[in-house]
């Protein structure tokens, strides 16, 4: 069982990366907005309508925003485990060999 598994310490990096990179463009593109002025475009229903997408834009992003900022410290969390146990176990199978004169049946 212990050949199929693999964790690929880069890639879970390069992962988190990612995902705060995702997350600082919505940032980005939320500010970007905050500047836009909905009102006149048209009727009071239209205005209101684009008032409400923004509010709800808004609330959308800072969401995602907030569950990718913590799947990344999730992923982070988990790829350090991983690397504390291939160690701990690196080391235990050192000294069981050690231990047994490293001989092998």
């Amino acid at each position: 069982m212990a050949d199929r598994l693999a964790v690929d310490g880069d890639e879970l990096a390069h992962f988190m990366k990612q995902l705060r990179k995702s997350r600082t463009a919505l940032v980005g593109i939320r500010r970007a907005l905050l500047d836009a002025n909905v009102a006149g475009l048209g009727t009071d229903d239209l205005d209101s309508a684009c008032e409400d997408f923004q509010d709800h834009w808004r609330y959308g992003t800072d969401e995602i925003g907030k569950q990718t900022e913590d799947l990344a410290e999730i992923i982070e969390k988990s790829r350090d485990s991983y690397r504390e146990v291939d160690r701990a176990l690196e080391e235990a199978l050192r000294k069981a060999g050690h231990d047994s004169g490293g001989s092998r049946k």
